[in-house]
């Protein structure tokens, strides 16, 4: 009986979205705690406490993931409403997120690389700071490890909607602007979300500089992947 309703689709589902809503109560009372990473600490918890193999948690979780499709596509309402800003602006977001990829995949690429670590651990490195599934399958290509590139872009995301902006504030970058490039270019989807909370502005531009960042580094990537082979 117990297997039964652990394997099913609900079990899944159910337990992602009480995670969440979990996560939202202590987010509210502790503005440190990011709703994605305690709502993800849980979910690892209530698995490994339990046994649970995650294939019957995904069985469920996997009909959250066919919203990400819908919720993608709503980024571009505000780049519509902010059109003509963006067009001013389109010099400015392109240096800005080609500079910011390139110095994600170097820095990735000298950190491991200074801390002994492999080539395929490297490789699995480098591509972390677009969406998962641009970073896994350029992982794919190089012969990494995708499993890795999947946690270290999920790690990043979240270490980037946790502290981006306030590391920014640091150096008195406050316009929504640059906020926006900066987190889109280095936090993807998990950082764009943030900081659509706390400005339409910045979730717009954080938005189309993850998209120009997804295909910036693709592009990136090609004499990395000639230069392996």
């Amino acid at each position: 009986m117990a297997n039964s309703i652990l394997q099913h689709p609900l079990f899944g589902l159910s337990l992602s979205v009480i995670s969440y809503a979990l996560a939202n109560l202590l987010y509210q009372r502790w503005r440190f705690m990011h709703p994605l990473f305690s709502c993800t600490g849980f979910i690892i918890i209530v698995l490994v406490s339990f046994r649970i193999p995650y294939e019957d948690f995904k069985r469920g979780a996997d009909v959250l993931t066919l919203l990400l499709g819908p919720a993608t596509v709503a980024l571009g309402v505000p780049l519509y409403k902010y059109r003509e800003l963006i067009r001013r602006n389109l010099a400015r977001v392109l240096i800005s997120v080609l500079a910011g990829s390139i110095t994600g995949i170097a820095a990735s690429a000298a950190i491991v690389g200074l801390l002994g670590g492999s080539q395929s651990i490297i490789l699995s490195m480098l591509p972390k700071s677009v969406s998962s599934a641009i970073s896994i399958e350029i992982a794919s290509r190089l012969g990494a490890i995708p499993e890795l590139t999947a946690v270290l872009t999920t790690l990043t995301g979240l270490m980037g909607s946790m502290f981006g902006t306030r590391i920014l504030s640091w150096f008195r970058i406050r316009d929504d602007i640059s906020i926006g490039i900066a987190i889109g270019t280095a936090a993807h989807g998990i950082g764009t979300a943030k900081v659509f909370k706390d400005s339409e502005q910045q979730g717009g531009f954080a938005g189309l500089s993850m998209g120009i960042c997804g295909i910036m580094t693709s592009i990136l990537f090609i004499p990395i992947y000639i230069w392996l082979k």
